[in-house]
């Protein structure tokens, strides 16, 4: 598909490269953003790597909920390094240029990602209802094949519904400007570019955030109250303690992870007098969960943190 992108007539593409500028209005100084930059995009790599390693080595671990851990670890570092070396490249060696068929794979990867982690938050939402709200069935309708189930439907779902972005954004003319405000090749970010109309690519981008995302956030939503509703008629004030302060901090997460997105498409869509803002939270969106998730959705497992301390006296036994 992205070869044919690339095949385009060259009438199509009066420019053959575009240029990320980076961060609007604080170019003279934007390299600096690259040390807290660098340090979550190193933090987000080796936590997923090692919740990875800790439910691989752990038997007990091998679980339909631990599997969604791991699935949402490796969605993790896919989204971080979709956009992190390119934006490290333009802070650190001013690299700014990106060609075409390149701009419209990370496009694509960009929402792919994004989409599929919606779509895994989903299906531990389903685990953790189950679990809490239906104990009794959890073993016969959380299986192994439903894991394998749901993510093959999540992973066919985001890469078939983004594909009509970058294709519909090869489809536009770009006639003169290619410098785009902005660290990565964002749909709406490029399409500004171009000399003819773009309304289709803003349409096709909302309806699939607000079809997609907003139905997957309100499937989450409504599981975690239910979950709360039937942890609250607990008798035991620890559980329903340990229970609320586990669901709290899931759904900072979440609401953090959906908010940016919604904030995002709502600054895109209008006149900005602060352009930085737009796209410094659309570069921290893609970095700072995959960061945060394996330190609240893993780290606060007590079987999790046995296997990471089992793992550390490994290593240093070998040491």
């Amino acid at each position: 598909m992205f070869q044919d992108l690339g095949n385009f007539n060259s009438s199509k593409f009066q420019v053959s490269e575009f240029i990320l500028l980076g961060f609007p209005g604080i170019h003279s100084w934007q390299h600096w953003l690259s040390l807290p930059l660098v340090l979550l995009y190193l933090l987000a790599l080796s936590a997923n790597i090692l919740i990875l390693i800790i439910i691989n080595q752990e038997a007990t671990l091998h679980q339909p909920m631990y599997y969604f851990l791991g699935i949402l670890a490796m969605v993790d570092m896919g989204l971080a390094t979709t956009i992190m070396p390119k934006i490290l490249t333009i802070l650190w060696f001013n690299a700014k240029t990106i060609g075409l068929p390149e701009c419209f794979v990370q496009m694509y990867a960009i929402h792919s990602f994004v989409g599929m982690e919606s779509g895994i938050f989903v299906c531990m939402a389903i685990d953790r209802y189950v679990a809490i709200c239906q104990p009794l069935c959890y073993s016969s309708i959380i299986t192994k094949s439903f894991v394998l189930k749901a993510t093959v439907l999540m992973a066919l779902r985001n890469s078939l519904t983004t594909i009509p972005i970058p294709v519909l954004a090869a489809q536009r003319h770009y006639c003169s400007k290619n410098q785009i405000e902005h660290c990565l090749c964002s749909n709406l970010g490029v399409t500004s570019l171009s000399c003819d109309d773009r309304t289709i690519n803003s349409v096709y981008q909302l309806l699939l955030a607000w079809i997609f995302m907003g139905s997957d956030l309100g499937f989450i939503l409504v599981s975690y109250a239910l979950i709360l509703h039937s942890v609250l008629k607990l008798n035991s004030m620890e559980a329903i303690s340990k229970a609320l302060s586990t669901c709290t901090s899931h759904l900072i997460l979440i609401l953090f992870f959906y908010t940016v997105v919604i904030v995002i498409s709502i600054t895109h869509s209008a006149t900005m007098t602060f352009p930085l803002i737009p796209v410094l939270l659309n570069v921290l969106h893609n970095v700072i969960p995959p960061a945060l998730n394996p330190m609240v959705y893993a780290l606060k497992n007590k079987e999790l943190r046995q296997g990471l301390r089992k793992l550390l006296k490994l290593d240093l036994k070998g040491s």
